[in-house]
């Protein structure tokens, strides 16, 4: 199938793709802009919150770059940055409407994000070409997608970005 010479990203696309997302299991939808073969990766990743991204990192092959851009378009999601042992090493809050809004990780770096509030899109730009089957090096300690514990995991995300306040903490 070819692609047209010209693609909108419009508000009725991302509505319906979050409609879209809503209704799957896994409660996210991606929206290509390109096709697997071309060397500039450019698509919508629309989440939904509990939706479970396994912790993963991308390795490209020489002379491809391994980096991996986001810019929350809509909503707001945590990205988690975390070390070989799975340890969380940093973490960052992306909204659409806040300061920090976009985040580009070098290649090699463990990542997964958690959803912060429905209907969250994010544009995600990377070098192709995707190679389905060696495109994620998972870390094995996490289970794999669709595994009973996987909203457990996602939970536990989710408190690094959401803290419950105290009394004491309002009169700081």
């Amino acid at each position: 199938m070819q692609r047209p010479d010209i693609q909108l990203l419009t508000r009725s696309l991302l509505s319906n793709l979050c409609d879209e997302a809503a209704k799957t299991d896994r409660k996210r939808k991606n929206y290509n802009f390109h096709e697997h073969s071309e060397r500039v990766q450019r698509f919508l990743n629309v989440l939904q919150p509990g939706t479970y991204v396994r912790p993963h990192r991308h390795l490209r092959a020489t002379g491809v770059n391994g980096f991996e851009f986001f810019l929350v378009l809509q909503g707001a999601i945590g990205m988690v940055v975390m070390d070989e042992a799975g340890t969380v090493v940093r973490s960052e809050r992306l909204e659409a409407d806040g300061e920090r809004m976009g985040i580009e990780l070098a290649e090699g770096l463990f990542h997964t994000l958690v959803v912060l509030e429905p209907n969250s899109v994010i544009l995600e730009l990377k070098e192709g070409p995707y190679q389905p089957a060696i495109d994620k090096d998972f870390l094995q300690m996490f289970p794999p997608e669709g595994s009973a514990n996987c909203g457990e995991q996602v939970r536990s995300w989710e408190s690094l970005f959401f803290h419950p306040q105290t009394p004491d903490s309002e009169s700081l």
